[in-house]
């Protein structure tokens, strides 16, 4: 007979990141996020006690763990109530491309600002036009003498004005074909950083209580120099997906950390609460739905896990495949577990008392980013089942 288990390393890890941010909580989380603040002294104490950067190699002042490390951390943030956006966006994708693809001057400039918190990088692919379709990317990078050029425009970028730099993916012009053509335009992944001459961004106003926001970045004509480009020039997609899978298992945790949360909240109080005779807890109306979503939730916290290691293991094919799968079915139990939480709590759950409803936006926004639900299901149509292309 044998069991699944995560290492007592990994339990540890969680264990601790669990009991630092207890000592904020959502209340907290919420406040800062409300009053337009950051949650800075929460991001600099987990960098402090090494688990920001505890995917990153240990030579760069990282952990030297794998992307299941930092997606625990990422779910235990927010089983707290204080999911933190960037852990997506600065370890998990731009640490892992820079750890995988950068040259050993490019690892030593910018993994240990990562790690330490003094050097947060944003992640900029989606644009306007474009969407899910990265293939319509406009974002061009031309060469001049030495230095690149590279002007575009992107949307819906996490963070920026809390980063340093911003890991852009551009569109850069490939050598002319045999018979005199233009060359085709190949994704590359170029360092920007946010103090560039030509390089703006505006806030996005948006629903979600959350302390990190969402921007419009504008890039006219940013030059940067010739080392600012990530990986081989002809790298093409598989270097801009060894940073997307680990955005999915990233998405993934923390949703099913905030899930964790709403039912954690959602139980204790149907314990208390009496209306009749007996706790809330104790009909079935109100049981079997948390009772549901926490089975969904762990489920999706399973595969996740698959994911995270399928990734470590360097197998990207499958990776691709699992992590997609993850971030739908952790998506899916967020919004139903916090769906039923809020349910639980009645009229109570719609006030910022009981914090609650803040959380319905946050578990939605799990469907749509950083890949729509309806686009796994593309994926999973075609790669897993074999069915025809429908896009």
């Amino acid at each position: 007979m044998t069991t699944f288990t995560e290492t007592d390393e990994r339990i540890e890890l969680r264990r601790q990141v669990s009991k630092l941010a207890k000592g904020y909580g959502r209340a907290w989380f919420t406040e800062r996020a409300r009053a337009g603040e950051k949650t800075t002294d929460l991001w600099m104490e987990i960098a402090k006690a090494g688990y920001l950067g505890v995917n990153i190699p240990e030579e760069y002042g990282g952990g030297g763990g794998g992307i299941g490390d930092v997606a625990a951390v990422c779910e235990e943030l927010a089983a707290q109530g204080c999911p933190l956006l960037m852990m997506v966006v600065s370890p998990a994708i731009c640490g892992t491309v820079i750890a995988r693809y950068g040259t050993e001057v490019q690892k030593q400039k910018w993994l240990p600002g990562i790690c330490d918190g003094t050097g947060t990088m944003a992640f900029a692919i989606t644009e306007p036009d474009a969407g899910t379709n990265s293939h319509n990317i406009t974002t061009t990078a031309r060469r001049d003498g030495d230095e690149w050029v590279l002007k575009g425009q992107k949307i819906y970028i996490s963070g920026v004005d809390e980063a340093t730099n911003v890991l852009v993916v551009a569109r850069v012009q490939d050598a002319p074909d045999s018979s005199g053509g233009a060359g085709k335009l190949k994704p590359c992944l170029f360092v920007v950083p946010t103090d560039s001459a030509g390089f703006e961004f505006t806030a996005i106003p948006m629903e979600i209580v959350s302390p990190e926001s969402q921007f419009q970045v504008f890039i006219d004509d940013v030059r940067l120099p010739a080392d600012a480009i990530v990986g081989d020039e002809d790298g093409g997609l598989v270097q801009l997906f060894a940073g997307l899978n680990p955005e999915r298992i990233m998405a993934a945790s923390f949703s099913t950390g905030l899930a964790r949360h709403a039912l954690e909240k959602a139980s204790a109080y149907a314990q208390e609460r009496t209306v009749f005779k007996a706790p809330i807890g104790s009909h079935q109306a109100i049981a079997h739905p948390l009772a549901m979503a926490h089975i969904e939730n762990e489920l999706a916290r399973l595969m996740t896990q698959k994911a995270s290691a399928l990734v470590d293991a360097g197998d990207d094919m499958a990776a691709g495949e699992a992590a997609n799968m993850a971030k739908y079915a952790a998506a899916e139990a967020a919004v139903h577990a916090v769906d039923a939480a809020v349910q639980t709590h009645g009229g109570n759950g719609i006030t910022q008392e009981y914090g609650m409803a803040g959380m319905l936006v946050a578990a939605r926004a799990g469907r749509i980013a950083p890949v729509s639900r309806e686009m796994i299901l593309n994926f999973v149509a075609m790669h897993s089942l074999g069915l025809p292309k429908s896009y």
